[in-house]
C-alpha cells in the first residue's frame, strides 16, 4: 500500500530545498514514509523536527532540482523543441555567469515565457511524480 503524499505540499518543499539560498539557510525538507507528512528545517522554520528524522527508513528526503537535472538541460531541451532557431545562443548564455536570467529575456523577447513556465511546471510535477513511485508514495492534488 502506498502513502499519500500532496501535490502542493511536495512542489512547495521542493522549491524550498532547490532554491538559490537553500545552502545558505540551511533548507531541507522530508516526507514521514509511514505517513506522507512533510517536514521542514531551515532559517525562519519552527517546526520541531521527529528526533529520528535522521532514519532513513522512517523519512526521505524531498530531492532537489539537481537531482532531477531541472535547470540547464531542461532549459536546453525546451529550446530544442520550441525555439530551435536559438539553440546556439542558449548554449553560449549556460555558458556564462547570470545565464537564467539571459535565457529569461530571450524567452521574453520570443514571446515564450508562459510556454516555459508550463514546460518546467509539468517537468518538475512528472519528475516528482516518478520519485514519488519510485519511493512508494501516491502523489494526490
Amino acid at each position: 500500500m502506498s502513502v499519500s503524499v500532496s501535490l502542493n505540499e511536495l512542489l512547495a518543499a521542493y522549491e524550498w530545498v532547490s532554491s538559490g539560498e537553500a545552502a545558505a539557510l540551511d533548507c531541507e525538507a522530508y516526507v514521514g514514509r509511514n505517513t506522507g507528512s512533510i517536514h521542514w528545517r531551515g532559517e525562519g522554520i519552527d517546526e520541531k523536527l521527529p528526533e529520528d528524522i535522521e532514519d532513513g527508513s522512517l523519512y526521505i528526503a524531498v530531492p532537489q532540482k539537481s537531482e532531477f537535472d531541472l535547470g540547464r538541460s531542461l532549459a536546453i531541451r525546451f529550446v530544442e523543441e520550441h525555439l530551435p532557431q536559438h539553440q546556439e545562443a542558449v548554449h553560449g548564455l549556460f555558458r556564462k555567469k547570470g545565464a537564467y536570467a539571459h535565457f529569461k529575456s530571450l524567452l521574453a523577447r520570443a514571446g515564450q515565457i508562459d510556454a516555459w513556465h508550463e514546460y518546467e511546471r509539468v517537468a518538475k510535477e512528472n519528475a516528482l511524480r516518478q520519485w514519488c513511485e519510485e519511493n512508494g508514495f501516491e502523489l494526490v492534488a
